[in-house]
């Protein structure tokens, strides 16, 4: 197994502040969430909510809803699809995701600019929400984690930075290995590893295959626009100075 520490950062010139950000929004999340484990049930997706547009409290499903401890979510329901975007359902889960959006997101982010990055994490992570959804539309185990986010960073990293070097534990070893096959490694993980579906407060269970898949081919595709239509770094006086002193 392949255990990416970091990537090639050395032409970004500025810092990824929305990736930063987000990274802290994810870990607070978390922290409320401990706090709160009513939260965590009541606001995570839950596909048949989304498909019905009710909660599941207020719904015919209310037993089924209280023995699973399922609790009352926002109003609209649909707001569900964003706060589980910023949940999780362990230290692992929160590690995991966290990892891969510092090692990964501050390159997408240099290409996109602060606000088109912050659009492309949230359309990822909806997409792959989306993805899901349509697997078991009546579904009533609720679903967090940023994972579709996620994937649909290393979906764009791996089409506008496939040769940018990882450094990775492999084999009890530090390697350095291309992005490519890196990234092409994890899709195949998540073929039979996952993580980010709720089966009751404290335990994480099943694959989450379309919020991650579906997170992914977004992010790819998103990734294919970027490198048509963004073919350099945004112009910056920072870069002028990294021009004239290479």
């Amino acid at each position: 197994m392949i255990f990416p520490l970091s990537d090639d950062d050395r032409m970004l010139i500025r810092p990824a502040w929305v990736t930063h950000g987000l990274m802290a929004a994810n870990i607070m999340m978390f922290l409320y969430q401990l706090a709160n484990p009513a939260f965590t049930m009541g606001y995570s997706m839950v596909p048949y909510e989304m498909t019905h547009g009710v909660d599941l409290i207020d719904s015919q499903s209310t037993q089924q809803a209280m023995q699973m401890g399922h609790t009352s979510g926002p109003v609209p329901i649909y707001l569900t699809l964003l706060f589980s975007m910023f949940m999780h359902g362990g230290w692992a889960h929160l590690g995991g995701n966290m990892l891969y959006l510092w090692i990964f997101g501050d390159n997408v982010e240099h290409r996109f600019g602060h606000v088109r990055f912050l659009a492309f994490y949230l359309l990822s992570g909806l997409v792959g929400s989306l993805c899901q959804i349509m697997l078991n539309t009546q579904s009533v185990i609720p679903n967090l984690g940023a994972s579709g986010a996620i994937s649909g960073i290393l979906g764009a990293y791996l089409v506008l930075f496939p040769r940018n070097q990882v450094m990775a534990i492999f084999l009890f070893r530090i390697v350095q290995i291309p992005a490519l096959w890196v990234l092409g490694l994890w899709v195949v993980m998540q073929i039979f590893s996952g993580f980010g579906t709720l089966s009751s407060v404290g335990e994480t269970g099943g694959v989450a295959y379309g919020a991650h898949l579906g997170g992914f081919f977004a992010g790819l595709a998103m990734g294919i626009f970027a490198r048509i239509m963004i073919r350099e770094e945004p112009d910056t006086a920072f870069r002028k100075i990294y021009d004239r002193q290479r």
